[in-house]
């Protein structure tokens, strides 16, 4: 099996559109079994909309505007690019998070032409396989779990190849302590992260209401109102969500703190905490209640936005 290393870059934007976000870099690195390098594929590809790059996306990759006014469309891209990827008899592509397939796919199948390919070859989230292995509980970019790993990156950071050679350093490095049972296939997804934390918070707000958390509660609390006209799939996995969210265990509050003889004081000190710190204290927790309340409501009511 070869290890194909890949990454992509985006013409991301500064406004909410209907307009899809398109490829407009694709960068591998091609690893035999023995993680040696054998060869590297790299190409612009010029985007149907926001042709022009803003500059966020100029300061950011550092990708001249030139080279992208003179690139292919994506379908001659990608035939390259398949063509390239057949040297290899079986190939698992390997990914910084879970963004780089999803957008191969949807700029397939904006151009209409077939995902079969990309729903059908595995690919492993390195991202999620390092923050395990490391403990992390947060995500950490490639320049930084280069550091953790005390390698030195070379290239330029948001250009697809660099990116792409730099993954590949960290991949030989961590490789024995990786799950490759953890592979995964493209699955479309029909809510977004915004949507999934508004599920989220929607729990924890059923509780603190005394509300069980059920999906009824749910469907009549937050989305009763549209309800009727949302897209079957996407109401599925809505309540998918909010069932594996209503299963995890509650959190034990910690148990009250005890003082020793040494410590031990008067009634009137034991009970020194002030109406005025309690009145704060309830005051901060309705806020903290009011924040989950509209963070949930608002987030609820966005579209989904399945770029």
């Amino acid at each position: 099996m070869d290890y194909i290393v890949l990454d992509i870059e985006f013409n991301g934007r500064k406004f909410a559109s209907e307009l899809p976000m398109e490829v407009i870099e694709i960068g591998a690195v091609r690893l035999n079994s023995e993680l040696e390098q054998l060869d590297t594929f790299t190409s612009f590809i010029k985007p149907v909309y926001f042709t022009k790059l803003n500059s966020f996306i100029q300061k950011k990759t550092g990708i001249p505007q030139d080279e992208i006014d003179r690139a292919a469309r994506f379908p001659a891209v990608s035939k390259n690019f398949r063509q390239w990827l057949s040297a290899s008899e079986e190939v698992m592509f390997i990914t910084w998070g879970g963004e780089d397939i999803k957008r191969i796919v949807l700029d397939t199948r904006m151009h209409k032409l077939s995902d079969q390919y990309w729903m059908t070859t595995p690919y492993f989230d390195l991202l999620k396989g390092f923050t395990r292995y490391k403990g992390l509980t947060n995500d950490v970019s490639v320049e930084g779990a280069l550091e953790m790993l005390e390698l030195e990156g070379s290239g330029q950071a948001h250009r697809a190849l660099d990116d792409a050679i730099m993954t590949a350093q960290i991949f030989r490095a961590v490789f024995s302590h990786m799950d490759f049972e953890r592979k995964q296939f493209f699955v479309d997804t029909y809510t977004n992260a915004k949507e999934r934390r508004a599920i989220k918070n929607s729990v924890r707000m059923l509780r603190a209401q005394k509300l069980e958390p059920t999906w009824d509660n749910y469907v009549a609390r937050f989305v009763k109102e549209r309800i009727e006209t949302e897209e079957p799939r996407k109401l599925a996995e809505m309540k998918l969500h909010f069932e594996k969210e209503a299963a995890k265990p509650v959190k034990a509050k910690p148990p009250a703190f005890m003082q020793t003889d040494d410590d031990h004081k008067s009634r009137n000190d034991e009970t020194s905490t002030s109406k005025e710190q309690l009145s704060s204290k309830e005051e901060s927790n309705n806020e903290q209640l009011f924040n989950d309340r509209q963070q949930a409501e608002v987030l609820i009511q966005q579209p989904i936005n399945h770029e």
